[in-house]
């Protein structure tokens, strides 16, 4: 499976008021590697929107395993992690220093502008293509 890492560093405004990084900000940093994960196998969003469709967050989960702090300097790690033909799932790791903080996933669906779940293979089979590609390369 294709993977990608995303330095990031944790921004104050991100943080509470114990001096910790919120929790609904793990997930921004998820979108920010789904983002540069889709964009290193040539897929930016702009790609599927340009053929009127979209990726909703179906579902989505994150364990914290140790608080994140301002200024902390992480690495998200991103995986395309299964990909079905209405759906697709990532899976994140946010480290520091090596150090698993917070890991996750997930899951999206493709919809069209009506907002009703394709099946991506019939619609775009470029796109389907090149997501499965992607499933396959680099596997461990």
């Amino acid at each position: 499976m294709k993977k990608c890492e995303t330095t990031i560093r944790a921004r104050y405004q991100e943080t509470d008021q114990m001096g910790f990084v919120y929790h609904a900000n793990y997930l921004v940093w998820f979108e920010m590697g789904r983002t540069e994960l889709m964009r290193s196998i040539g897929l930016p969003y702009i790609e599927f929107e340009k053929s009127k469709l979209y990726l909703p967050v179906l579902k989505a989960y994150c364990e914290y395993k140790h608080a994140v702090g301002y200024d902390d300097l992480l690495t998200v790690t991103t995986c395309l992690e299964s990909l079905q033909y209405v759906r697709l799932v990532f899976n994140y790791e946010i480290r520091k220093e090596g150090k698993k903080m917070a890991g996750g996933f997930t899951e999206h669906a493709f919809i069209n502008e009506a907002g009703r779940p394709v099946v991506l293979k019939k619609i775009s089979p470029f796109l389907w293509n090149r997501l499965c590609k992607a499933l396959e390369s680099d596997e461990e």
